[in-house]
């Protein structure tokens, strides 16, 4: 039996889950910044409520599949599934009571303050404000309500996951002493908001269409006294369980399974702190649900309603303006993509600049008689999106249109589903990957008959081929037609539609079989040249990192003397300041307006600079069990504009947080002596052409290799 590393010993490694959590908290610490603007403070409050849904949907439910199923193995930080539920689950109740004294003593009365009201119960309504809600009830909500008594003839229905409903004891007016449950679900379909005539001029009043039910609950059930009623709103386990070796159809698989979801098991009941005792046990016993998993709410339930009180008109001055991607330098829209990828490699760095390109080189391709065949990997689009659109008219113009459909992307299941099914009916031959593997990599490929023979054209990115998000996530892109990488995508798309696997890469470093071994050679060669005395550093940007192999890789190097620097937006099982192991590791997390999902990978390599970009973290789900792309930016005026980016993340004093030698808690920088830099901020100044007051001797300082002490020579 192998003997376990010193360097993995349960006490070096934090918890997924619970690092998770924490990166809910720096959001949530957003929340509670009041340098922030009050209506970004609203969105971010709104996003830890978004978040913690689908990890209770996800992640919690997975560990109590864990836990049914007598699964006892440890994870990295040394706990079962049980375990970890039972420190879990207290943290997210504490956190949740987080959020609504966010919500409660903080935001609802500076939202006041500047002209936003919130009438918190119906009962609070002035008598123009009750007859205008009484009379939207009757016209807009009351047809599309469904009322649903519970008896001995009418069972408890089918409550749906994340929806919010409105339960209620009632007692037959005909009948003595006998008290029914009855629930409403509150409409989807309807504006959770309802505005209302304000009190004052130049202010705004609202009211949650609960709100709106429950005042009129007595109108759906005539015949019946309503003695209490109380929203509640449930999480089931949303995990799909695909057995891909079994099914004949896996399209058809999925879509049977995502019908399971609305019967899954419930994990979370949400309920009103002020809720009768009578109606919350009645729920529980129709629910099938443990006092563990319930979650008494003091306030309005489901803050995702916050992002849409986030769009009110009339509060311009307690947001930020819009950001608006910015043209991206040195191209020229009024010539072709392909003319002006032929004279140098083009880089992409999304949402400052705009994703045109990368729409503009799919539409091209469509519409050009030269281009003979296109391949691509979709993975998560938009609703209405502009490339699929571009996919079907490549192949109604008569051109070979190769695309790969990640079903699997979790929650875009019904999305990719509708788009596969476009796409083969327009004739683009469809594929959906390769058994137990999803396909994550961020891949498109153009071939293109041209006067010296056929080139290939290649897109290779960090981020998905989504429009919609390419405003919103960060993310890096890079159009290129060097002859290398072209043959690789070729070998790309031969394995996903096919058998073949190329006996080596020229310059893509693909997973699941090659990139994690490339990965640890890179961090191993920075730590043989600091053993050498040589200057060694690492700079990686990435979602999360939690694989061991190479948490010990840089365990090790750092122990070696090499200089790491780690952002990296969420979970990190990685733990710094351990002595002896990572005391030459720092880990930084930057949450700001957009989210960070760029991963770069910068190592020194004895000053020949390698610099990577792509579409995997360093989780073992991206290097073991899906296929990634990891691809090189070897132009070197491309790498230097990449090094800067990170140069510039690490320069971050307002929005990074610092992870703390305590092993799992973030902090931002005591700004006494610092330069006030948010990266983000500055991306969109140099996008826009604005000048910096940024000193730049500290961007650049952050940056440089470290030489290790003479007794590692």
């Amino acid at each position: 039996m192998k003997e376990k590393s010193k360097y993995l010993k349960p006490e070096y490694l934090e918890n997924r889950e619970l690092s998770w959590l924490q990166f809910n908290k720096r959001i949530l610490a957003e929340a509670k910044d009041k340098n922030i603007l009050l209506f970004e403070r609203m969105k971010f409050l709104s996003i830890t409520a978004s978040n913690l849904d689908e990890f209770f949907m996800i992640r919690i439910a997975s560990l109590m599949d864990m836990v049914h199923a007598g699964y006892t193995k440890k994870d990295i930080a040394g706990m079962t599934a049980k375990e970890q539920l039972e420190q879990i689950l207290p943290e997210a109740k504490e956190f949740m009571a987080d959020q609504y004294t966010t919500l409660n003593r903080s935001l609802i009365p500076q939202l006041e303050k500047c002209g936003l009201h919130l009438i918190r119960h119906h009962e609070d309504l002035t008598e123009k404000q009750a007859r205008y809600v009484d009379e939207y009830f009757m016209k807009d909500v009351y047809p599309v309500l469904t009322p649903m008594a519970v008896d001995s003839s009418r069972p408890f229905p089918l409550i749906q996951n994340k929806t919010l409903n409105i339960g209620a004891l009632i007692k037959d007016k005909k009948k003595e002493n006998v008290i029914d449950i009855a629930t409403v679900q509150v409409p989807g379909v309807l504006p959770r908001i309802v505005e209302v005539p304000a009190e004052k001029e130049d202010e705004t009043d609202i009211i949650l269409l609960e709100e709106v039910i429950e005042r009129n609950l007595d109108k759906l059930f005539l015949n019946y006294t309503i003695l209490s009623a109380h929203p509640y709103r449930i999480m089931r386990n949303a995990d799909l369980t695909i057995d891909e070796d079994d099914a004949a159809d896996l399209l058809k698989e999925i879509e049977k399974q995502i019908k399971k979801r609305q019967w899954g098991e419930v994990i979370r009941l949400e309920v009103a702190d002020t809720m009768d005792k009578r109606l919350q046990k009645k729920l529980m016993e129709q629910l099938n649900v443990d006092e563990n998993y319930v979650y008494k709410i003091k306030g309005p339930l489901d803050l995702t309603f916050l992002m849409k009180a986030y769009g009110l008109d009339g509060f311009d001055a307690y947001r930020l303006p819009k950001y608006v991607p910015q043209p991206v330098p040195g191209l020229d829209r009024e010539r072709g993509i392909f003319e002006q990828i032929r004279e140098h490699d083009i880089l992409l760095h999304h949402p400052y600049y705009e994703f045109t390109p990368v729409i503009d080189f799919i539409s091209q391709a469509a519409n050009d008689p030269n281009v003979l065949a296109i391949k691509q990997t979709l993975y998560r689009v938009s609703g209405n999106s502009p490339i699929v659109a571009s996919l079907a008219k490549a192949a109604e113009n008569g051109k070979q249109v190769t695309v790969l459909v990640e079903l699997k992307a979790r929650f875009d299941e019904e999305n990719n589903i509708g788009w596969a099914k476009m796409l083969e009916k327009a004739g683009c031959h469809v594929i959906y990957g390769l058994v137990g593997l999803k396909t994550h990599s961020k891949i498109a490929l153009v071939v293109r008959k041209e006067e010296d023979g056929i080139r290939r054209y290649v897109h290779l990115g960090t981020g998905n081929y989504n429009d919609v998000t390419a405003k919103l996530y960060t993310d890096m892109g890079l159009l290129t037609c060097n002859d290398a990488i072209g043959e690789d995508a070729t070998a790309v798309f031969n394995m996903l539609s096919g058998y073949s696997e190329p006996p080596a890469w020229n310059k893509l470093m693909v997973a699941p079989i090659w990139l994690k071994d490339r990965f640890l050679m890179l961090i191993n060669r920075e730590a043989e040249n600091a053993k050498k005395g040589k200057k060694a550093r690492i700079v990686a940007k990435m979602n999360s990192l939690c694989d061991p192999m190479i948490i010990e890789a840089l365990y090790k190097a750092s122990a070696a003397g090499v200089k790491i620097d780690l952002i990296i937006r969420g979970i990190c099982c990685l733990k710094v300041g351990i002595p002896g192991i990572s005391e030459n590791i720092q880990v930084r997390s930057i949450v700001g307006n957009f989210l960070e999902h760029s991963r770069i990978f910068y190592f020194y390599n004895d000053g020949f600079e390698d610099v990577y970009m792509g579409s995997a973290d360093w989780m073992p789900r991206n290097l073991d069990k899906r296929v990634e792309i990891t691809f090189p930016v070897e132009d070197e005026k491309l790498k230097e504009e990449v090094i800067d980016i990170l140069r510039l993340q690490l320069a971050d004093t307002l929005k990074a947080h610092i992870l703390q030698p305590n092993g799992r808690e973030y902090a931002k920088q005591d700004l006494r002596g610092l330069e006030k830099i948010a990266a983000q901020d500055e991306f969109c100044k140099q996008a826009m052409k604005q000048k910096s007051k940024i000193s730049k001797d500290v961007v650049r300082n952050v940056f440089e290799p470290a030489t290790p002490p003479a007794e590692n020579e």
